[in-house]
């Protein structure tokens, strides 16, 4: 057994364990990324008809699995939903690595859509009962480091294997890795054996969700186009692409736990409005310099909500629903992401990049109007006790 004592940031040494353990099952989904298309292309004879089915099935996989796995995690436990999702993306770079041509690459894809949706469920619920519930905001902004810390250099160590069998092997490397790590984490969760079977999507998950997606209407906007929309102004794209990714990881990892320590309502409008002033002046065109800038405002304002609203919707929730709301409410991202990648590539076709940009920023006005059903109503002060409040970490 993993020891669990307290580490110096006042979060048990297995708080750690499941945040290492996330990092590798997300670096692992990140290898196979770089190489995906051109294997397709060049070593499987697909059309680029097929690559866009096969990339996009990962992500209708993982918005209906997402129905199961939080059920999952709530009748059998968060460790099994977790190494479902380990096992599952084991088996996803396994299945690359088989002749089966096309089929292989749709059985890997529908796997790792299936892990994906298992693992964050899993470790999201865990990671914030371990920490406790009074610190959530900071459990899922350490966990949100680990994921995206994982998919950003996964890809980098996928091109660094120099071929796409390599890369599906280090998937299955890092996953069976984290698995074995878990195996010697306690858990102390232990499901109702007599739980009553409630229906999948309550109506008060509803305005948590549609919050929750608009704000994530941006993030297709931002991969597909800001590179292609800032070539014409300076070429700074990959630059502020970058920047984006790294203020995300450095926030959350730094900031997270602001939730726990003012209302989350006004780290969620603070997000807003930040994501909002950064999408315009993008929007805009601006210099290099500026537009670098606009996308750190961009990504730090992003680095709010989600925690914002899911540690007020977890502070609500029984211990035996957490799993079920936090697929949902990633349900609900997915669903959002979906639409609004179709939607921003017709907008960016029809009226330009700098369209599809004011649509992400519209968007956010419907963020703060659901918002104000997910926040009403809430304490207005923290919710660390106080005498817990001596062991945290500043931000």
């Amino acid at each position: 057994m993993i020891e669990v004592g307290l580490s110096a940031r006042g979060f048990s040494s297995r708080f750690w364990f499941l945040i290492g353990a996330t990092f590798l099952g997300f670096l692992g989904i990140g290898t196979v990324l770089p190489g995906l298309a051109p294997h397709l292309r060049r070593d499987l004879g697909g059309s680029d008809q097929t690559v866009g089915f096969v990339i996009g099935i990962f992500s209708f996989v993982a918005l209906v699995s997402r129905f199961f796995s939080g059920p999952l995690a709530d009748r059998r436990g968060r460790k099994i939903a977790f190494q479902t999702g380990l096992l599952s993306c084991a088996l996803a770079g396994a299945a690359y690595l088989l002749p089966l041509g096309i089929a292989g690459a749709y059985l890997g894809r529908i796997l790792q859509g299936f892990g994906e949706a298992c693992l964050f469920t899993g470790a999201a619920t865990w990671a914030v009962e371990v920490a406790g519930v009074h610190r959530s905001g900071q459990a899922l902004g350490y966990l949100s480091s680990g994921i995206w810390g994982g998919i950003s250099a996964g890809p980098v160590i996928g091109q660094w294997a120099g071929s796409f069998e390599r890369a599906a092997m280090i998937q299955v490397i890092a996953a069976l890795g984290a698995f074995a790590i878990l195996n010697g984490v306690p858990e102390d969760y232990r499901p109702d054996a007599h739980a009553v079977r409630r229906r999948w999507l309550a109506p008060s998950l509803m305005a948590p969700g549609i919050a929750l997606g608009f704000v994530n209407v941006h993030y297709p906007v931002i991969v597909g186009f800001l590179i292609l929309h800032l070539a014409r102004y300076g070429g700074a794209g990959p630059a502020a692409f970058s920047t984006y990714a790294l203020v995300i990881l450095l926030s959350r990892f730094f900031l997270g736990g602001l939730p726990d320590r003012i209302h989350p309502g006004k780290t969620y409008y603070g997000g807003l409005v930040a994501m909002a002033a950064g999408l315009i002046v993008i929007a805009m065109g601006p210099a290099p310099l500026l537009a670098v800038l606009a996308t750190a405002l961009l990504g730090l304002g992003f680095s709010f909500p989600w925690s914002s609203v899911a540690t007020t919707v977890l502070r609500q929730t029984p211990d035996g629903e957490r799993g079920s709301v936090v697929g949902v409410l990633g349900a609900f991202v997915d669903l959002f992401v979906g639409i609004s990648s179709f939607s921003a590539g017709i907008v960016a076709k029809r009226f330009g990049y700098s369209a599809a940009f004011m649509m992400a920023a519209a968007a956010l006005g419907a963020a703060a109007i659901a918002g104000r059903f997910v926040f009403s109503g809430t304490v207005m002060e923290p919710a660390i006790p106080e005498e817990e409040r001596f062991c945290e970490t500043k931000p």
